[in-house]
C-alpha cells in the first residue's frame, strides 16, 4: 500500500498528517513578527514626530492587514490540536490577545478611509472577531483548552467591547470630517486675510507665525488625531492596556506559582515553533500595547486639569455627532420599493425601530467610554497630584523657583493661536491643551529644520548671479515643439534638462559637478513638494514623474535617456557640439516614436499624457535650441561668470 493512503490493514495512515505543523508555526511566527515591526515602525514614527496620539502610518486596518492577523491567530482557532504543554496553553491566551492589541492599534487608522471601506474592514473584521471567540468557546468546551479559562473569557470581553467601540467609532467619521472640512475653510480664509493686512512686521517673523497658524489648522483637522483624541479611543486604549496586562498576569503566575496549575504531559504537534511564536506574540502584545497605553494616559492627562471645572452632568453629556449620522439615516425616505402600501408602513416602522436601537446602543456605548475615562481620570489625577506635590517638596532654593517663574513667563510672549484650533463639540476645554502641545511640537520642528537644512543648494543659490531670471532665459517661444502642440511645462523636467547639459559640457571641474548634482537633488526635493501640493490634480503629474525619471538616470548614471553625458563630455571639443549633439538625440528620439506607432495614435491625445521620453525629448530639443539660437549672448554671459554661473542659473526655478 506504501506509506501515504491506506495502512496495511486498510485504514487511513495518519503518521504524517502533523509533521508539517511545525512548519506552519513559523508561518504563524512570521506573521505575528510582521505585526509586530509594523507596530513598532508607527510607535517610533510617533515618537520622531511628537505625535503622541501615534498616528497609522504603517499599520491600518485593510485587507492585507485582515490576512495577516488571520494567520498570526492560528493558534486561537486551532480546533484539534493537542496544546498539552504550559507553552502550548500560554500560546493560546497570547494569540488572543494579540488580536485586542491589533484592534486597538488599527483605531486612528479609520479616520484615513472613505465610508464604504471602513464599513467592509469592519464587517470583515467583525466576522474575524466572531470567528475567534466561536473557536474558542468550542475549545473550552472540548477541552483543547484547559487551562486560564477566566483570562481567556476576560479576553473575549474585551474583543466584543474593542469590535462593538471601533463600530461606534466609524459612525461618526463621515461627520466629524464634514463638519471640520466646514470649519477649516473658514479659519482658512481668516488666516489668508490676517496674513495679508499684517505687513509691519520682520518677513522671518511673519513667516513663522503664518506657518504656525497652518500647522495648527492642519494638525487639529487631522481625521486620525480627531479619533486620537476622541473618548472612544481612549476607552480602547484603557482595554488594550487591561488585555495586555492579563496575558501578563497569566505568564508571571504560571512562571512563579506552578503549583496551582497542573499541567498535563506530552507534546503538541507543533513541537519547538510553540516556544517561538509565544515569544514573538508576547513581544509583539508588548510593543503594540504602548501606543494605546499613551494615546490613553495622554488623553487623561489632558482631562486632568479640567475635570474639577467640570460637573458630572456635563462630563457625562453625549455630543451630537456621535448620533448625528444615524439620526440622519433616519430621517431619509424609505428607498426600497414595495407596492403594497401597508409592507411600506411596516418596513418604515421597522427601520425607524432598528436605527432607534442603534442610536441607543450608540449613546450606551459613549456613556460607557466616558465612564472608563472618568474612572481613569479619577484616579489618574490623585497620582497625578501626588507626583506634583513631591516635585514642589524637592524645589526649596530660590533658583529653582525663578527658573520655573521664567518657564512659566515665556509662554505669554508667544503668539495665541487658539482661534485656529479646530476642535468639535465637548472639546472646548482641550483648546489651550491642544495648541500648546502643537505649538511645542511646531518649534521642534522649525529648529529641526535649522539644523538640516540644504547647504550645497543654499551655497549655490549664493553665488546666484541676480541677473539671471531662471528656466525663463534658457526657453523662448522662437523655438517650436517638436509636435505642433505644446505640452504644458512644470518647474522640475526643464531644471533636469539644464543639468544633464551641463553635465555634458566640456572641460569643467568635477569637483564643481558634484555641487550641482548635489545641489539639484536638494532642490528638486523642494519642487516635487511644492508641485505636489499646489498641482495635485493637474494633468501635469505624468510630466512631473517623466522627470523625476530622467533626473533617476542623470543622478545615478550620469546618463540621459540612453546619452551617456560623460562619455559626451570627454568627447566634445566644445559647448556647441554637445549643445547639437543632445538636440538632435532628442529630435531622433522623437522621430524613432512617431515611426514606430503608425497613425500618431498616442500623440493625438493631450500633449502632457505623451510618454516620458517623448516628454523629455521635447524638453530637451527646445533648450538646446534656445541656447544655440543665443548662442553669441550665451557664450559672452558665461566667459564673464564661468561654470559656477552657469549652475546658479540652473536652480533658480521659475515656471516659464
Amino acid at each position: 500500500m506504501g506509506k501515504i493512503g491506506c495502512s496495511a490493514d486498510g485504514n487511513l495512515n495518519e503518521a504524517k498528517f502533523s509533521e508539517p505543523l511545525p512548519w506552519i508555526g513559523i508561518y504563524i511566527a512570521v506573521a505575528s513578527l510582521a505585526c509586530a515591526i509594523v507596530m513598532a515602525a508607527d510607535l517610533i514614527q510617533g515618537f520622531r514626530s511628537r505625535k503622541l496620539w501615534f498616528p497609522s502610518k504603517y499599520y491600518c486596518l485593510n485587507a492585507t492587514s485582515l490576512t495577516i492577523i488571520a494567520v498570526a491567530i492560528k493558534f486561537s482557532v486551532d480546533l484539534n490540536t493537542p496544546m498539552p504543554r504550559r507553552i502550548d496553553q500560554l500560546a493560546k491566551l497570547s494569540s488572543s490577545t494579540l488580536i485586542c492589541t491589533l484592534m486597538g492599534n488599527s483605531m486612528p487608522s479609520l479616520g484615513t478611509m472613505e465610508n464604504k471601506e471602513i464599513w467592509m474592514n469592519i464587517i470583515a473584521l467583525g466576522i474575524l472577531v466572531i470567528t475567534v471567540i466561536a473557536n474558542i468557546c468550542i475549545q473550552l468546551g472540548t477541552g483543547v483548552i484547559y487551562l486560564y479559562w477566566k483570562e481567556h473569557a476576560l479576553i473575549m470581553f474585551l474583543m466584543i467591547v474593542l469590535l462593538v467601540i471601533l463600530s461606534s467609532s466609524t459612525l461618526t467619521v463621515p461627520t466629524t470630517k464634514k463638519y471640520l472640512e466646514f470649519k477649516y475653510k473658514k479659519k482658512y480664509q481668516m488666516a489668508v486675510e490676517e496674513c495679508t493686512t499684517e505687513c509691519d512686521r520682520p518677513v522671518d517673523k511673519k513667516l513663522r507665525e503664518d506657518l504656525m497658524k497652518y500647522w495648527m489648522m492642519a494638525h487639529t483637522c487631522s481625521p486620525q488625531f480627531v479619533i486620537g483624541r476622541s473618548v472612544t479611543c481612549t476607552a480602547a486604549g484603557a482595554l488594550c492596556l487591561l488585555s495586555a496586562m492579563t496575558l501578563a498576569e497569566a505568564m508571571l503566575r504560571s512562571y512563579l506559582m506552578p503549583w496551582s496549575f497542573n499541567f498535563c504531559n506530552g507534546e503538541s504537534d507543533y513541537k519547538w515553533s510553540t516556544f517561538l511564536v509565544l515569544i514573538i506574540q508576547t513581544i509583539a502584545t508588548g510593543v503594540g500595547t504602548i501606543a494605546p497605553a499613551i494615546r490613553w494616559f495622554t488623553a487623561v492627562n489632558f482631562r486632568c486639569p479640567t475635570i474639577g471645572k467640570k460637573s458630572s452632568r456635563k462630563e457625562f453629556k453625549v455630543e451630537k455627532y456621535w448620533t448625528q449620522f444615524l439620526v440622519e439615516m433616519k430621517e431619509c425616505p424609505f428607498t426600497i420599493r414595495i407596492k403594497n402600501r401597508q409592507c411600506r408602513k411596516l418596513a418604515h416602522g421597522a427601520k425607524d425601530q432598528i436605527l432607534d436601537l442603534c442610536i441607543g446602543m450608540q449613546v450606551g456605548i459613549v456613556l460607557a467610554s466616558k465612564v472608563i475615562r472618568f474612572i481613569s481620570v479619577f484616579f489618574m489625577s490623585r497620582i497625578l497630584l501626588f507626583y506634583i506635590f513631591c516635585r514642589r517638596l524637592m524645589k526649596c532654593n530660590s533658583n529653582n523657583r525663578s527658573i520655573d517663574l521664567a518657564s512659566e513667563s515665556q509662554p505669554s510672549s508667544k503668539p495665541d493661536l487658539s482661534r485656529f484650533v479646530l476642535h468639535l463639540e465637548g472639546e472646548n476645554e482641550l483648546v489651550e491643551l491642544m495648541m500648546k502641545n502643537n505649538r511645542d511640537a511646531t518649534e521642534h520642528w522649525i529648529k529641526k529644520g535649522k539644523k538640516k537644512q540644504p547647504k550645497h543648494l543654499i551655497e549655490l543659490l549664493e553665488k546666484s548671479s541676480s541677473g539671471l531670471h531662471g528656466v525663463k532665459d534658457f526657453d523662448t517661444d522662437l523655438v517650436p515643439s517638436l509636435d505642433n502642440e505644446e505640452p504644458q511645462n512644470c518647474w522640475a523636467l526643464p531644471v533636469v534638462t539644464l543639468t544633464a547639459i551641463a553635465l555634458a559640457i566640456p572641460n569643467t571641474n568635477s569637483f564643481l559637478r558634484k555641487q550641482l548634482m548635489r545641489s539639484v537633488h536638494e532642490g528638486l526635493m523642494y519642487v516635487k513638494l511644492v508641485e505636489d501640493n499646489l498641482d495635485a490634480e493637474s494633468e501635469m503629474t505624468h510630466m512631473r514623474k517623466g522627470a523625476y525619471s530622467v533626473w533617476l538616470g542623470v543622478d545615478l548614471y550620469h546618463k540621459w535617456l540612453d546619452v551617456d553625458l560623460n562619455k559626451m563630455s570627454f568627447q566634445a571639443e566644445s559647448t556647441k557640439e554637445v549643445l547639437e549633439g543632445l538636440a538632435d538625440a532628442a529630435k531622433n528620439r522623437y522621430v524613432g516614436f512617431k515611426k514606430t506607432y503608425v497613425n500618431q495614435c498616442l500623440l493625438k491625445e493631450s500633449p502632457s499624457k505623451w510618454p516620458i521620453t517623448v516628454l523629455a525629448a521635447n524638453s530637451m530639443y527646445r533648450i538646446s535650441q534656445t541656447i544655440l539660437q543665443n548662442d553669441e549672448r550665451t557664450q559672452s554671459k558665461y566667459k564673464k561668470k564661468g561654470f559656477d554661473g552657469q549652475c546658479s542659473s540652473l536652480v533658480k526655478q521659475k515656471r516659464s
